[in-house]
C-alpha cells in the first residue's frame, strides 16, 4: 500500500461537491462529474427468511475514469461500504467482480471502468415479517483519471418485502457472471525467493490453455504490480514468476489471487501456501533498467551479523544524543552516591542495563505485533501519539520540579513508593533504564537506520535480537563504567555539590518539557499546546500543595482540592484537542513561501518524469536529530544556494503523526525511522545521506549530480 492513503488525502484538495438527490421510494442517487452512484437491491422472491437478498452499489463511471478493486495495486483506495440495517440483518463482504489492469504512467492499478455493481449478500433473520425494509449505506470511493478525487455519500433505500424487488436484476446478473469462481480441480503451489514469487497452477479451464493470463493478488503491497512477469504454459499447467515489491510490509505464508484469461470476464480464485524464505525488502535483484536505491554509498543489504554490530554501535552513540542526556544526569548522581561501594556500582549497572535491554525488546515486540496486524508503523511510533507526548511531558515536569526542590516525592507518594529508591536501589536503576528508552526513541543515531530497517523484515526472534543489541549498546557505557572503579574515583566526593548539581539538572528536564510541548503544538495545534501547559501548571500546583513541608493539614487539603479541580478542568480542555488530531490529518511541511513542498509519491514521480533532481527530507517534530539537521545543515545558506543553483526541488515528508504512505516509502529505502534524506538525480537511483547531516556531505552529494 505504498501511496494509497496519502494519495487520497492529497486528492481531497481537488474534490468536487457531491449532489445528492433522494428519489421516490427512499432510493438515493449521488452524482458527480465523474461517477453516478446508486444504491440498489435484488430480492426476486421478496424479503423473506431463507430467500436470497442482495444489496449493492452501482457505480457508472464517465469515460476514462475508474475506481478500485480490493487490492488497488500501486496506488488508489478500494471502495468501502458501511451498512445500517435493522436488528438481525447481517451484511456480508463485497462480492468483488473480476478487475482489470489499469496502467497509469509507471504504475499498475487494479480496478473498474464503465458500469459496475458491487454486490453484497444479506442474511434475513428468522421470523422477519415486516412490510418495508429500510436500508442505509455510507459509501466511499476514490475515482481517478489524471487526478484522483475521493468521493462518497449517504444512501437510503426502502424495499417492499411482500413482493419481488428485481428492478436491477440485469446489473446483479452481470456482477454474478463477473465474480471469480473457485474450481475444485484447480491446484496451485508457490515458492518465494530473491528472484520473486514462482507460482504454478494446474486445473484451470481447458478453454484457457495457451491464452495470456492476468494475475491479481488479493493481498496489497506484497508483489510488484508494474514490473514484467515471466509467464508460460507447460502443457495443462500455467507458470508465472512475479517480482516482489520493494515496499512490501508483509511476508505472508499463504496468499489468494484471481486469475483471468484474455477475453474472459470472470476469473478463477486460487489459494496457495508459500514455500521458501522471504528476502528483506530491497535485497531482490532489480530487473534490467530498474535501479535500486543506494544508501550512503552502500546499497548492499545488511546481514544479521552486521545489523547486530551496527545496532550495538548505534545504541552506544545514542548516549550522545540530547534525548537521553536528562535521564543520564540522574545516573551521574547515582555514581556519586555509590562512590565508595564498588558492589553497589556493579549491581546498579547491571540493573540499568537490564531495564534498557528489556524495554527495547518490549517496544520492538509491540511494534512487530502491530505491524503483523496490518499497522504501518516504524521506530518512534509511540511518539506519534499526542497522548504519549502529554504523559511524557507530565512525567518530566514532575521530575524537574523534584530536582529543583519544589517538592519531595516522599511527601506526595505513599511511604511504600516514596522509599523505593532507598529500599530498592536495584529496582530504581532498572526503572531509570526504562525511562531512558522512553525518551531515546525520538533519536536516530548513525548506524541505527539500516539495522532497524532490516530488523522489521526478519523473523521475530532475529528482529528482537537486533533491538536487544541496540539496548545493550545504549547501556554499555554505563555498564562498563559501573565495573570500572576508576570512573567512580574520578567523581568528586559526596557533598554539597550534589544538591547544587541536582537543581542544575532540573533545567535539562524543563528543556525537554518545552520540546515536548512544541511537538504537541506541531501535532494538534496551538490550542492543544496551550491546554497541555495548563495541565502541567495544575500538576505543578498539586505537587507544591502536597509536597511542600510546613503547610497545615487544612490548607494542604484545600490547596490540593483546588489543584485537583484545576487539573480536571485543564484535562477536559486538553483531551478533546488530542483526540481531534486524528481527524485533521498529518502535519504539512510545505508552508506558503517556503522553499520546501509537501512530499507525496505522486509528486516525486512527476518531478522525476520531468527530469528534475529531487531532495526529500523524511522528518518528524518529535525527532531531535531531524530538528538539529533542519536548523543547521538544511538551513545553511551555502547548502540552500547549491540546491537552488542545481534546480533541486525540495520535498519534506512529515512523519510527526502516523502516515502509512511515508512508512511505506521509508520501508522502500530499507529504513524504519527518521531522519532519512534521499537525493534523486535527474536519472538513476536515489542516494541516501547520513542520519546526521553535514554541510560538506550535502554539498559533495549535490556536486555529483548529473548536469
Amino acid at each position: 500500500m505504498p501511496m494509497r492513503l496519502l494519495r487520497a488525502l492529497l486528492a481531497a484538495l481537488l474534490s468536487t461537491p457531491l449532489i445528492a438527490a433522494a428519489l421516490p421510494g427512499g432510493q438515493a442517487v449521488i452524482s458527480t462529474e465523474q461517477v453516478r452512484a446508486e444504491l440498489v437491491a435484488h430480492a426476486p422472491q421478496g424479503v423473506l427468511p431463507g430467500q436470497p437478498l442482495w444489496l449493492g452499489l452501482v457505480l457508472e463511471h464517465q469515460p476514462h475514469w475508474h475506481t478500485y478493486w480490493k487490492n488497488p495495486g500501486d496506488s488508489g483506495l478500494p471502495t468501502t461500504l458501511a451498512w445500517t440495517l435493522p436488528a438481525g440483518f447481517k451484511a456480508g463482504e463485497i462480492d468483488w467482480p473480476t478487475p482489470s489492469r489499469l496502467p497509469i504512467g509507471p504504475l499498475m492499478n487494479h480496478g473498474y471502468e464503465g458500469r459496475l455493481l458491487l454486490p453484497v449478500k444479506v442474511e434475513v433473520p428468522a421470523g422477519y415479517a415486516g412490510d418495508t425494509l429500510s436500508v442505509k449505506l455510507r459509501a466511499d470511493w476514490l475515482v481517478c483519471k489524471d487526478v484522483c478525487i475521493p468521493e462518497g455519500g449517504d444512501f437510503a433505500l426502502d424495499i417492499p418485502t411482500r413482493s419481488a424487488f428485481a428492478a436491477h436484476g440485469a446489473d446483479f446478473e452481470a456482477a454474478f457472471a463477473a465474480r471469480p469462481r473457485t474450481l475444485a480441480e484447480t491446484k496451485a503451489s508457490a515458492t518465494v525467493g530473491r528472484d520473486g514469487l514462482a507460482l504454478e497452477v494446474a486445473g484451470l479451464p481447458a478453454a484457457w490453455a495457451g491464452k495470456a493470463i492476468e494475475f491479481f493478488p488479493e493481498a496489497p503491497g506484497v508483489l510488484d504490480n508494474a514490473l514484467p512477469r515471466q509467464a508460460a504454459w507447460d502443457g495443462a499447467r500455467w507458470r508465472v514468476r512475479v517480482p516482489l515489491s520493494d515496499q512490501r510490509i508483509d511476508t505472508p505464508a499463504r496468499m489468494d489471487a484471481v486469475l483471468v484469461a484474455a477475453g474472459e470476464k470472470a476469473g478463477v480464485r486460487v489459494g496457495f501456501d508459500i514455500a521458501g524464505s522471504w528476502p528483506a525488502p530491497g535485497s531482490t535483484p532489480a530487473p534490467a533498467g530498474v535501479a535500486a536505491p543506494s544508501a550512503a554509498g552502500s546499497s548492499a543489504p545488511l546481514g544479521l551479523g552486521l545489523a547486530l554490530v551496527f545496532a550495538l554501535i548505534g545504541g552506544a552513540i545514542l548516549n550522545l544524543m540530547p534525548c537521553v542526556f536528562p535521564v543520564l544526569s540522574l545516573k551521574v548522581l547515582g555514581f556519586a552516591a555509590h562512590a565508595d561501594d564498588r558492589r553497589a556500582h556493579a549491581i546498579s549497572g547491571f540493573a540499568y542495563t537490564l531495564g534498557v535491554v528489556l524495554s527495547f525488546v518490549a517496544l520492538a515486540a509491540l511494534l512487530l505485533a502491530l505491524r503483523a496486524g496490518g499497522e504501518q508503523l516504524g521506530w518512534g511510533f509511540q511518539l506519534q501519539s499526542p497522548a504519549v507526548i502529554a504523559v511524557l511531558a507530565a512525567l518530566f515536569t514532575l521530575i524537574g520540579l523534584n530536582l529543583a526542590g519544589l517538592f519531595e516525592f516522599g511527601s506526595v507518594l505513599p511511604s511504600s513508593l516514596a522509599t523505593l529508591q532507598a529500599k530498592h536501589p536495584v529496582l530504581d536503576s532498572f526503572l531509570t533504564g526504562v525511562l531512558a528508552v522512553a525518551v531515546a526513541s525520538p533519536c536516530t543515531a548513525p548506524f541505527m537506520g539500516a539495522s532497524l530497517g532490516l530488523a522489521v523484515t526478519l523473523p521475530a526472534a532475529q528482529a528482537l535480537a537486533v533491538f536487544a543489541a541496540l539496548g545493550l549498546g545504549m547501556a554499555l557505557p554505563y555498564l562498563a563504567a559501573s565495573l570500572w572503579p576508576a570512573v567512580a574515583r574520578a567523581l568528586p566526593r559526596p557533598g554539597a555539590w550534589m544538591a547544587r548539581f541536582k537543581v542544575l539538572m532540573a533545567f535539562p528536564m524543563f528543556a525537554t518539557v518545552i520540546w515536548l510541548v512544541w511537538v504537541i503544538g506541531q501535532q494538534v495545534g496551538i490550542d492543544g499546546a496551550a491546554a497541555l501547559l495548563a495541565v502541567l501548571l495544575a500538576l505543578a500546583f498539586i505537587a507544591w500543595a502536597l509536597g511542600t513541608p510546613g503547610i497545615g493539614r487544612v490548607a494542604r487539603a484545600s490547596f490540593g482540592m483546588l489543584g485537583a479541580l484545576a487539573f480536571a478542568a485543564a484535562l477536559s480542555w486538553m483531551l478533546p484537542a488530542l483526540h481531534a488530531s486524528a481527524a485533521t490529518g498529518p502535519t504539512r511541511s510545505g508552508e506558503a513561501g517556503s522553499a520546501w513542498e509537501p512530499w507525496s509519491e505522486q509528486r516525486v514521480a512527476e518531478l522525476r518524469a520531468a527530469g528534475k533532481p529531487v531532495f526529500v527530507d523524511f522528518t518528524a517534530a518529535w525527532c531531535v536529530t531531524c530538528q538539529y539537521n533542519k536548523r543547521s545543515t538544511l538551513a545553511d545558506a551555502a547548502v540552500m544556494a547549491d540546491f537552488a543553483a542545481r534546480g533541486v526541488v525540495l520535498l519534506r515528508a512529515d512523519w510527526t503523526r502516523r502516515d502509512p504512505a511515508i512508512t511505506a516509502a521509508l520501508a522502500a529505502f530499507g529504513r524504519n525511522g527518521v531522519p532519512v534524506y534521499a537525493l534523486y538525480g535527474r536519472d538513476g537511483a536515489p542516494h541516501l545521506l547520513s542520519e546526521i547531516l553535514s554541510v560538506g556531505e550535502v554539498r559533495e552529494a549535490l556536486a555529483r549530480l548529473q548536469d
